[in-house]
């Protein structure tokens, strides 16, 4: 079930509210979807094999899907040890958006939706915009003007109208909230009465989807990793990794969490602030310039959930220098993982980590390099 997390209503039965009509509040799964490995379902498309465990459709419809999860898990040789790299920068859109994007634009075509906007950095721009497409939506979407640009002409082949905006990717997220709340001029843009807004921060129904990706390398590896490495920005993929294996874990397939070790750039590294030095020193993060654009996010919204983490035991965040992004990136890319320097950022962190982690190592690569213009 999904609810606010600030008053505690439920997910209204109607319409596609991105946070709560009460209060404000950001909507959250209550209650997981349990996973249930008789239930996996191989006839179905891509993730959809685990539709039992989305939670976020009905039955009866058609899902919006390319066919994006069931990514290859490549061994190779890193630091002395053999790391497993979990390539989701081969989803159809090239990044791991693609698997909240199919659970939340089938959600929205479940609810009439036939326009909507998104905001984004880029991967999740172009996975919102291929997923539109595929849907048959009337598509708009929020970037800031120094979006790099493959994702942005990536964006207008799949014939979304792109609103660059100036300054932070905190006033591209304000932009797009006044655009979808009333009196506004977009319904005159997108020809609705006002456009839903498809956001993959706000709406939990993402989460769900990102889970898959657990459920997969459960599968890939034959039982748990003992760690997994990945970069956070709003972190949903994160908290989804993090939901998933607590999933396998309830259905007793699983014995313990893996270490959860969440990367960030120092130029913007919230939760490793959060974690290191509690939230006094929020006021200090700032959204600096980094390479490793997809996870510039100053205030991720689910700040508390992923805190939480931590917290529990469960794990912990560490920032990496801008000086290593690219050294990282070159890395990868001579084992043949070309990723945007988003991803790469893991190769430091396993670099600073890796004699703590138990084995086997899982590192999550989440953006092709085609994406990334110098």
């Amino acid at each position: 079930m999904i609810a606010c997390t600030n008053c505690s209503r439920p997910y209204p039965d109607s319409g596609t509210p991105y946070k709560c009509p009460k209060c404000g509040g950001l909507f959250d799964w209550m209650s997981w979807p349990e996973f249930d490995p008789a239930q996996v379902d191989p006839s179905q498309p891509g993730l959809w094999r685990y539709r039992h465990a989305l939670g976020a459709t009905p039955r009866g419809l058609i899902p919006v899907s390319m066919g994006e999860g069931q990514t290859p898990l490549l061994w190779c040789d890193s630091f002395g040890r053999k790391v497993a790299y979990k390539c989701e920068f081969l989803n159809p859109s090239g990044s791991f958006k693609d698997r909240g994007m199919t659970v939340l634009l089938s959600f929205l075509k479940s609810r009439g939706v036939t326009a909507a906007v998104e905001d984004s950095s880029g991967n999740a721009g172009a996975s919102y915009a291929a997923y539109a497409a595929r849907a048959g939506f009337e598509a708009g979407v929020y970037v800031p003007a120094s979006a790099s640009g493959p994702k942005l002409e990536q964006i207008r082949a799949y014939g979304a109208q792109v609103f660059p905006v100036e300054g932070s990717r905190s006033d591209v997220s304000r932009a797009v909230e006044k655009a979808v709340s009333p009196p506004s001029g977009l319904a005159q843009l997108l020809p609705q009465k006002l456009p839903a807004y498809a956001s993959h921060a706000w709406m939990p129904h993402v989460l769900a989807g990102y889970a898959t990706a657990a459920y997969e390398i459960y599968e890939q590896i034959g039982g748990a990793p003992g760690a997994v490495v990945c970069p956070v920005g709003q972190g949903g993929l994160f908290l989804g990794l993090y939901r998933g294996f607590l999933a396998l874990q309830r259905a007793g397939l699983i014995e313990r969490i893996p270490r959860m070790l969440g990367v960030q750039a120092r130029a913007c590294a919230p939760m490793w602030v959060l974690s290191t030095s509690g939230s006094a020193a929020l006021g200090f993060v700032t959204e600096g310039q980094t390479l490793a654009e997809g996870i510039r996010i100053r205030m991720p919204l689910r700040a508390a959930s992923l805190l939480q983490i931590a917290e529990a035991g469960h794990g912990e965040y560490v920032v990496v220098d801008e000086t290593d992004i690219l050294p990282g990136r070159d890395q990868l890319a001579k084992q043949g993982l070309y990723v945007e320097p988003t991803s790469a950022i893991v190769w430091n962190a396993l670099e600073q980590k890796i004699p703590s982690l138990p084995d086997p190592v899982v590192a999550v690569l989440t953006g092709s390099g085609l994406k990334y213009q110098p």
